[in-house]
């Protein structure tokens, strides 16, 4: 173990183009709570969450879409309880017309028992969210990388 001890993830910021429209997705949609919200100027934020604990904070401070080839944040995952789950979201995903990178549940890689979805939020910023097992009859959109390198 090093000096700092073993760290664990606490949540992650986003920025995003327009808070309200972002809240819509993360809060209505993937069925965060919303924690707090305030405004810095003309800038808002808001912290997202379950349970009382915090995993996303959105901050309202930027212009453009997400960039996937300059430095940064590749994608967010989240785990869901099981491949029902996975398919409630797409459904939901779906109906709300959000971008999936893939059609349906796909596999991490050939013969893998892990999968999900992979999607855009309302700024581009790409997400997951998948199983640890039950996809293993899914299809792998390629053979050797990553389902989750948006290849």
């Amino acid at each position: 173990m090093s000096a700092i001890g073993t760290l664990t993830t606490h949540h992650v910021g986003l920025n995003v183009t327009d808070l309200e429209r972002s809240l819509a997705f993360y809060a209505d949609v993937l069925g965060f709570e919303v924690l707090g919200r305030g405004a810095e100027g003309e800038s808002g934020y808001a912290f997202l969450g379950r349970d009382g604990r915090l995993a996303i904070a959105l901050w309202q401070q930027a212009e453009g879409a997400y960039d996937p080839g300059r430095p940064g944040l590749h994608h967010l995952a989240f785990e869901a309880e099981s491949l029902d789950h996975v398919r409630a979201a797409e459904a939901a995903l779906t109906a709300r017309g959000t971008t999936f990178a893939y059609e349906g549940v796909v596999a991490h890689r050939e013969g893998a028992a892990s999968g999900g979805i992979f999607f855009h939020d309302p700024d581009g910023t790409r997400l997951e969210i998948s199983v640890p097992r039950g996809a293993e009859t899914a299809p792998a959109p390629s053979a050797t990388a990553p389902t989750c390198g948006f290849f």
